[in-house]
């Protein structure tokens, strides 16, 4: 058991829209990401996507609009939604799912999620 810093472990990597599993629980994953610019459109059958912003701002677009985050704010997208995340400049995320889940929704699109 330790501690886990999320600026520390952002600060291991300058990719976008490449999630780092920073922990586990429950079958969770518990994942960093550092994003800008549009990510695809896509939902999860299976699971709700959370987005909890710790730096920058995002908007989360659904066909039903478009929910505006900034840092300290999350907003869950129910299973099945269409969304596509959207940062105009760089912003950072935690994100948590169930461990396996493919980031775009489709297994063959996905990257691959290292642990840091």
């Amino acid at each position: 058991m330790k501690k886990i810093n999320l600026a520390e472990k952002l600060s291991m990597f300058s990719e976008h829209w490449s999630p780092r599993i920073v922990g586990s629980y429950n079958g969770n994953d518990i994942m960093v990401v550092k994003v800008k610019g549009e990510f695809t459109w896509h939902s999860h059958d299976d699971t709700d996507d959370l987005f909890l912003v710790l730096k920058g701002e995002i908007d989360i677009e659904t066909e039903d609009g478009t929910v505006a985050l900034s840092a300290g704010e999350l907003f869950v997208v129910p299973k099945g939604i269409r969304h596509r995340p959207v940062a105009r400049q760089e912003a950072h995320l935690m994100l948590i799912e169930p461990a396996g889940t493919p980031n775009t929704g489709d297994p063959e699109t996905a990257v691959h999620k290292t642990v840091i």
